[in-house]
């Protein structure tokens, strides 16, 4: 049974149509990118998995459950972590002190299990050298790694990322991939919006393609870069 479910899934908003009948499964597991020109409807997808927008038809499943109309907090109970594009923790508080409030709220972790869990976490991320450090004056790669950890502080089963290594330089993108691929090497499932694709490419099992909306193709990474009528909407490149 896939982890998460897409069933013909739109959102209108007016009479402009965001999202037009996606449909895709996603195992546990896997990895899957997301890639279309600015304005595909790539986080507006985003936000209808997470419930943060409610579809204007179609059904999401979780774990084979109906969570069509459950609202965001039920989702991050059931599994699903979220990071944003441009992150914004709360800056006054230290980044353990972000990672302990998403741990206690969105994970449900228990006081006595929170110190521990935490820090394992910024290990993991690495941002145990900084956990003290009020997270206002954290670097950009150090706000994404931020953005990752709290993410995993919610215990999910699935993280979408949403273009997590934009704005960083070649070095701190390949820096954020290896902890990207630890993480999913530990048997997260992963769903990436970027438009960094060697990135997402060096990690993602598929790649699904948007475009106004619609899902345009998904399949192996390789296949899907090489079909002229991706290359020609999301590259420039003329078929």
């Amino acid at each position: 049974m896939p982890i998460l479910s897409l069933q013909d899934v739109s959102k209108s908003f007016g009479a402009l149509k965001v999202t037009d009948g996606v449909s895709f499964d996603l195992e546990a597991g896997q990895a899957l990118g997301i890639i279309g020109p600015n304005g595909a409807g790539k986080s507006t997808l985003f936000n209808l998995i997470t419930g943060n927008i409610a579809p204007s038809a179609g059904r999401v499943f979780l774990d084979g459950r109906d969570v069509t109309r459950a609202p965001p907090m039920e989702r991050v109970r059931a599994g699903v972590g979220r990071s944003f594009q441009i992150p914004q923790p709360f800056g006054n508080l230290s980044v353990y002190e972000n990672l302990l409030v998403a741990a206690r709220f969105g994970g449900a972790v228990s006081g006595a299990e929170a110190p521990g869990f935490c820090m394992d976490i910024l290990t993991r991320t690495g941002l145990a050298a900084v956990a003290e450090k009020p997270s206002g004056a954290l670097s950009l790669l150090q706000r994404k790694r931020l953005e990752l950890a709290r993410a995993m502080a919610t215990r999910p089963r699935v993280i979408l990322l949403d273009e997590i290594a934009g704005g960083l330089t070649d070095a701190e993108c390949s820096q954020l991939v290896i902890t990207i691929k630890a993480i999913h090497a530990e048997g997260t499932a992963i769903i990436w919006i970027e438009h960094v694709l060697h990135a997402l490419t060096s990690v993602v099992e598929r790649l699904m393609v948007l475009n106004f909306g619609r899902m345009l193709m998904i399949g192996a990474p390789d296949e899907v870069m090489a079909s002229a009528e991706v290359r020609e909407i999301y590259l420039g490149i003329e078929a």
